[in-house]
């Protein structure tokens, strides 16, 4: 089949090839559920080498720049207690952690999660963290621009793949929270 955005040698249908994702994204794609059917979800087989932003739109077209998101994963403190949360901004863009997110979550303090947590908590590889198969716990602040979008390229759980993921599935997911400039300009 051929990817609905990018140039990508295999692209497949995410509930097509869930042993190659990680234990918590094939769950999600396993149960999903929405009125974006699963198999809209696409993964592409990307090279780990070829991470760099720059790099992967030089080989796997240039219009995946203004279609890529990344997702991060911060920690909200208040009083003692701390919030995980994901956001999902595009790749031309930064978290704002300091402004959205922490009036978000109520925190008096905000941060990037450190990567051992970030591991640890979501059970997928840094650098491929994805919104889809977080703990269903979990806020997961998307701004408004990636739900726009007809297709948005995101990890897939793993350095190695991509998922390719209808903008307005990333509303769907559990604990979604669409917010206008959660991503502030570079």
């Amino acid at each position: 089949m051929d990817a609905p955005i990018g140039h990508f040698d295999h692209a497949t249908p995410a509930p097509d090839c869930l042993d190659e994702l990680t234990r918590p994204v094939a769950d999600a794609v396993r149960h999903w559920h929405g009125s974006v059917p699963a198999d809209q979800i696409i993964y592409v087989d990307t090279d780990p080498q070829w991470a760099d932003t720059a790099v992967f739109v030089e080989h796997y077209g240039q219009e995946l720049l203004d279609r890529s998101a990344n997702c991060v994963v911060v920690a909200g403190k208040r009083g003692g207690e701390t919030t995980l949360a994901a956001c999902v901004v595009l790749s031309t863009t930064r978290v704002d952690v300091n402004g959205a997110v922490r009036r978000q979550l109520g925190a008096r303090k905000a941060s990037f999660a450190s990567m051992d947590t970030a591991i640890g908590e979501t059970g997928m590889e840094y650098g491929g963290i994805t919104p889809i198969g977080l703990p269903e716990s979990w806020p997961v602040l998307v701004d408004s621009a990636v739900v726009d979008l007809p297709y948005v390229l995101v990890g897939s759980g793993r350095r190695r793949g991509k998922l390719l993921v209808p903008g307005k599935a990333f509303a769907q997911l559990p604990g979604a929270v669409v917010l206008e400039g959660l991503g502030v300009a570079v």
